[in-house]
């Protein structure tokens, strides 16, 4: 895959804003002064690495707790923090992947210190405000470092933080559709990360798209289960902390994506009224749930489409037909009987898994000939 500086030397040249013979001594000069790549061996050690590094420490720190006294405890959760933080410092020239691994498993060893240090001193305080500084570590460090593992734990704790207030102010209402429809539009926010409207995706931009990818369909499901509390389940809560927080949900993922995209897409703001409108829709009883699922999976799909991100498609296509599946199970397999109800499921993996992998492959190949 070309990187930036190459796509955008390719656009001057066809502009004319450069000689191809210039382009191509850039290329060569480029080539002769990259520095050395860090293949994906690599990277799979060093993030196992890292894992096994803080899972090690962990159980370092639990297996000498009860011994230590409490300023020890205290010393040690600083010192984890500022070793792992000075060893990322020291390597960085040398390796800066390995400096990266270091300085994220610093960030990560802060959110432990955190919530410890209220441990040690036995305070009571709001709990959701150790995400916060937590969130406020890992944005220091992203600002800082410029590294993408601390872009990514900010993109995490700050809705973990949003998350925790929202419990500790809903109550019993904490699993309505205020917390579930905030959940989907961040997962379409992050989604939406890609393509980068300058041109340049980098390492933080495909991270957050991972996340959206990996969150969306557990989200939707999510928002399917909240439904009935969509009408009855905030009968006795506050209404101006309902107020509040859906305008959190709403307004939040809403700047996360203008910013990230330079102003929001249609697409976006299609598909998030949707996905804002589906506890109120799919509380309906009947088809009326399925419909809203499927529909918010084909217009995955033509976000996919229109924007020439195979990823959206293949997550649409998979939404749609585990919406089918779901469907069959619930309200058709038991008005059959057990070998008709077997062969249906057998026709409908047969047959619907072949049509729906025929129509994505025609959608991917249509994306990809759009974005020649």
């Amino acid at each position: 895959m070309p990187s930036a500086w190459e796509e955008r030397v390719g656009r001057w040249v066809e502009a004319g804003l450069l000689e191809a013979a210039a382009a191509d001594r850039i290329r060569v000069w480029e080539a002769a002064h990259a520095p050395p790549g860090v293949r994906w061996p690599v990277r799979l050690a060093l993030g196992l690495g890292g894992l096994l590094l803080c899972a090690g420490v962990l159980l370092f720190v639990a297996a000498h707790w009860d011994a230590l006294g409490p300023g020890s405890r205290y010393a040690l959760l600083l010192g984890t923090v500022a070793a792992f933080h000075l060893a990322g410092a020291f390597v960085a020239e040398r390796s800066p992947a390995l400096a990266t691994t270091l300085h994220a498993c610093g960030t990560v060893a802060l959110g432990g210190g955190i919530f410890l240090s209220g441990q040690i001193f036995h305070l009571s305080e709001h709990w959701p405000g150790g995400f916060l500084l937590w969130a406020i570590g890992a944005w220091i460090g992203w600002v800082l470092l410029r590294d993408w593992p601390q872009a990514l734990l900010a993109a995490l704790l700050t809705p973990a933080w949003l998350v925790g207030e929202w419990t500790v102010a809903a109550g019993r209402h904490v699993g309505g559709p205020t917390l579930t429809v905030g959940v989907l539009l961040t997962a379409i926010a992050y989604l939406s990360a890609l393509p980068d409207p300058r041109g340049q995706a980098g390492a933080v931009r495909r991270a957050l798209a991972w996340v959206g990818g990996l969150a969306l369909i557990p989200s939707v499901l999510l928002v399917v289960a909240s439904a009935h509390d969509g009408w009855y389940g905030h009968g006795d809560l506050d209404r101006r902390v309902l107020a509040l927080g859906w305008i959190v949900a709403l307004a939040a993922p809403a700047a996360v994506a203008w910013w990230l995209r330079g102003g929001l897409p249609l697409a976006v703001i299609a598909l998030g009224g949707w996905a804002a409108a589906g506890p109120f829709l799919a509380a309906e009883r009947g088809v009326i749930p399925y419909l809203w699922a499927g529909g918010f999976s084909l217009g995955l799909i033509a976000w996919g489409v229109v924007e020439r991100r195979t990823e959206r498609i293949n997550l649409g296509v998979a939404g749609f037909a585990l919406t089918i599946i779901i469907f069959y199970f619930s309200s058709v397999m038991d008005r059959l009987g057990r070998s008709a109800s077997l062969v249906g499921l057998g026709l409908l993996f047969l047959g619907g898994g072949w049509a729906l992998e025929q129509g994505r492959r025609r959608l991917v190949a249509r994306a990809a000939e759009q974005g020649t």
